[in-house]
């Protein structure tokens, strides 16, 4: 017996040095376990302070790129069939809000009558996700099939979401929470939520660029100084497949305005890059982004280059020109984006481009600041409660227990002890509800002494022995111990999975107070029993 007791004691022993060193490390003063709980232990926003943001992926952008994807490819196939038409036979609607995008639909014109088996035949084989209609024997419209819709949809705002949570882990802010909007309202909603976020204009400026980057042919070296010039040097008529796009050029006074006719097929898009990185123009010590293109990319970038030496090619970014440059040799699988403000810029473009562009842009529905001040508040708020729940609870525990209620007591600070260590250990990210998790766990723990401990005292009603009485009170209370504990264990499991963000911190809190509370009240508290009662030949009564 004195050997089992002192095995269960060294494990006891063990399990509190540990969680204690867990709490507060080796400290040789407060301040030295207010830091290491605060290296140690993750805060939440609500208690950190940070940035709340709601963002509106702006889908109809998507659907619009997709159907002028597809229109560039009627072109090609049709003028393989051939059914003679102008590029200005195909055209598409403009939906300019979410509510609009579903209506996106693809017109062509022209289309002889005799060649209409030919143009459904295409459409059906080579464009499975538009469904073909004719308005009149020579037009015919194409939208794009309900399930296709949805899927581009939920891909945009899928895509959003991880392009937005690849840049905010570039700029090393820990714990973010990027996700769906909750709300059944909210399908095209993002919420990201930054704590310790000390430059919020920035970090918005960052998730706000779409940064989709093409680098496309120049079809005339000359640039215009407004787009009727350039309308009225092709007649009026803009040349097949081709663009205006404008370059700001830094003048004298400010920016002068260039307006280049482009080809509208990109030769490069953001999709094939490898990777980007800051630097310094060699020849003028300007700042740049250097990119990297994929080894595909770079083939075919250098096929075309090697082919178009004299030529110019511009670099696009978000739809305006950020530079302009000669082809003088065959390049392969490096460029690089001037033009830039200066390093800041620099660093933030080849940010966004290493983390991919978005396939939309967003609009801020909400922007919320919490203050570090207003979460040191909640944080003192959270303790001042648990310090209190705990005070009274330790009072009547004592009142009513008398020296059975140290034995609790003992039990409930151990359970804290290894609830803040497990919180420190793996790095868990406390918050609001996560406090108010501890506050729960204070009172289950307790809750569960109770049962112990009222078996007992029906065990000692009913004439049994000291020992006898506490053999029996805890095998009676341990099943239901098992069964209410985890129980509740599985619900905080289901908050942790479907949960997000505080609930989450809620479900973590609570879920480690309860496991160690199975540990605290039926291991720690049978043992201080054993060892009040160690050495002791006759026991003829119990203090509970």
């Amino acid at each position: 017996m004195k050997g089992s007791l002192r095995n269960r004691l060294l494990v006891a022993l063990a399990v509190a040095l540990t969680a204690l060193y867990g709490v507060i490390g080796l400290p040789t003063s407060l301040q030295d376990i207010y830091d290491h709980l605060e290296e140690k232990v993750t805060l939440g926003l609500d208690l950190k302070g940070g940035v709340h943001l709601i963002l509106q992926v702006q889908v109809q952008e998507a659907l619009r790129a997709e159907a002028d994807r597809t229109i560039r490819r009627l072109q090609d196939e049709l003028g393989d069939l051939p059914v003679p038409l102008t590029p200005d036979s195909i055209t598409r609607n403009n939906p300019e809000t979410i509510e609009q995008a579903d209506d996106i639909m693809i017109t062509v014109e022209g289309v002889p009558a005799e060649r209409a088996s030919d143009f459904r035949n295409t459409v059906e084989q080579y464009f499975p996700n538009w469904l073909p209609s004719s308005r009149s024997s020579a037009v015919w419209e194409l939208r794009m099939r309900p399930s296709s819709l949805a899927l581009l949809k939920n891909d945009t705002v899928t895509q959003t979401i991880a392009t937005v949570e690849n840049r905010v882990n570039s700029l090393g802010l820990t714990e973010p929470t990027i996700q769906q909007h909750g709300r059944a309202d909210a399908e095209y909603e993002v919420l990201v939520q930054l704590p310790g976020l000390s430059d919020p204009a920035r970090v918005m400026q960052i998730l706000s660029m779409t940064a989709q980057l093409e680098i496309q042919e120049v079809l005339d070296a000359t640039p215009y100084p407004d787009i009727d010039s350039a309308r009225a040097a092709h007649n009026g008529v803009m040349p097949p497949n081709s663009e205006l796009r404008l370059h700001q050029r830094p003048a004298v006074g400010g920016a002068e305005n260039e307006w280049y006719v482009l080809n509208a097929v990109p030769v490069i898009t953001g999709s094939d890059l490898r990777n980007a990185v800051p630097g310094r123009n060699p020849e003028d010590q300007t700042w740049e982004a250097r990119f990297v293109l994929s080894p595909e990319a770079g083939s075919r970038f250098g096929d075309y280059t090697g082919a178009n030496v004299g030529n110019l090619l511009a670099v696009v970014l978000d739809d305006r020109i950020k530079s302009v440059a000669e082809i003088r040799s065959r390049i392969t699988d490096q460029g690089s984006i001037s033009g830039l403000s200066g390093q800041q810029e620099a660093q933030d473009l080849a940010l966004v481009l290493r983390a991919g562009s978005l396939p939309a842009s967003v609009e801020y529905l909400e922007e919320r600041t919490v203050g570090a001040s207003l979460g040191a508040d909640s944080i003192r708020q959270g303790v001042r409660s648990a310090l209190l729940g705990l005070a009274l609870v330790v009072f009547s525990m004592l009142v009513y227990y008398r020296r059975a209620g140290i034995n609790a007591v003992l039990a409930l600070m151990l359970n804290l002890l290894i609830l803040l260590a497990m919180l420190s250990y793996f790095s868990f990210t406390l918050t609001l509800p996560g406090i108010a998790g501890i506050i729960l766990t204070i009172g289950m723990a307790v809750d569960a002494n109770v049962l112990i401990f009222e078996r007992i005292r029906e065990e000692l009603r009913a004439g049994k022995g000291v020992v006898g009485a506490l053999n029996a009170g805890f095998a009676k209370a341990f099943l239901t111990l098992i069964d209410t504990n985890l129980t509740t264990i599985i619900a905080a499991a289901f908050l942790f999975l479907f949960g997000r963000g505080p609930v989450q911190g809620f479900a973590v809190t609570l879920a480690i107070g309860l496991v160690a509370n199975l540990f605290t009240s039926v291991f720690v508290s049978r043992l201080i029993f054993d060892f009040a009662l160690a050495g002791k030949k006759q026991v003829k009564e119990l203090s509970i």
